[in-house]
């Protein structure tokens, strides 16, 4: 009997072909929804009734094509709304095709401005987020967290996130664990490695776990990692290590001594020198500097929270930011 793996090629051809057709039956589908929105618009515009016209209209689909959902007098106005919001944005052309319409509505519904919309517009897009992932990123406020670890700050920290592409975050929320508190760095470890396709989904999806505990042996002396990936924009080894303390200078040390151990003994020649990431339950800025000021390799240090954090505290801060830097008006 043939081996299956000999037919591993077929199935590939198979996937490949149904992912194919699924984009483009979307592609179609959102097509469809923003020139209806468009005709809804102009015509509920320009109609003496005003929005009866809306009201009408749904009425016709309902006696006449029972059998086609989302053309509810809601369903309708919401194809109005894509259209009165993207209809003569140029910049989101490119990306409406390559939402669903489910992400679409969140999107709409949960955001306030036009940059808002357009991160989590780019965002799906690059990381092909399913709805209920787009959610959670959403009510974790990851757009007010990723413009804040954005801002200017001390130039040892500026110059690490310049030198990972601004790809780390300074808060990371791991409200995903559901539990309160940790005990120690081995049960943190054990319970994101319990959580991992969560934890990534945090971090971002271009990370690859490659092991926890991950063994390095330096002279007489073995190291271990607590949590190892690989960064495929990067094209590096990540380290992550655990701490549910506030940050300690000496926790640089320590991973600047894994990060060299990593580019000698790991790291392929291909690839990029390795980046530290030192987690941590808090930390002071000035701290960090000192710190960092004299490490030779790319390390970040963040803090992570257990519960989400308050997202109107998140949006206050954003926008006193904003202001300062002369942003918004």
């Amino acid at each position: 009997m043939v081996p299956d793996d000999n037919y591993s090629e077929i199935v590939k051809i198979i996937q490949s072909a149904r992912e194919r057709a699924f984009y483009k039956v979307n592609e179609e589908l959102i097509g469809m929804y923003f020139q209806i929105g468009k005709y809804v618009f102009e015509n509920s515009r320009n109609a003496a009734y005003g929005d009866a016209y809306v009201e009408g209209l749904a009425e016709f689909f309902a006696k006449n094509y029972p059998e086609l959902k989302g053309f509810t007098r809601r369903g309708l106005y919401r194809m109005r709304q894509f259209y009165e919001l993207y209809g003569e944005d140029e910049k989101v052309s490119a990306l409406l095709t390559q939402l669903s319409w489910t992400n679409h509505l969140q999107i709409m519904s949960a955001c306030k401005s036009a940059e808002e919309r357009y991160f989590y517009m780019a965002l799906c897009a690059k990381e092909k987020y399913s709805t209920r992932e787009l959610e959670r990123q959403i009510d974790s406020a990851y757009y007010e967290r990723y413009m804040l670890s954005q801002k200017p700050t001390t130039p040892a920290i500026t110059e690490a996130k310049r030198s990972t592409s601004n790809v780390f975050l300074d808060t990371y929320t791991l409200e995903f664990l559901d539990v309160p508190e940790v005990a120690n760095e081995k049960d943190l470890q054990k319970s994101i490695v319990q959580n991992l396709k969560n934890f990534i989904l945090e971090i971002g999806k271009d990370f690859s776990f490659v092991g926890e505990e991950y063994r390095l042996q330096v002279g007489g002396h073995d190291y271990y990692i607590d949590l190892l990936f690989y960064h495929r924009g990067l094209s590096c080894l990540v380290a992550f290590e655990l701490k549910i303390d506030e940050f300690k200078p000496e926790y640089v040390g320590k991973m600047n001594l894994y990060l060299e151990a990593l580019d000698c003994d790991v790291k392929k020649p291909n690839e990029n020198p390795s980046v530290g990431v030192i987690l941590c339950a808090k930390k002071d800025d000035e701290v960090v500097e000192y710190a960092l000021s004299r490490s030779l390799s790319p390390t970040m240090v963040s803090e992570y929270k257990l519960k989400l954090i308050d997202k109107n505290l998140l949006q206050k801060k954003l926008k006193e930011y904003l202001e300062l830097a002369g942003k918004i008006e």
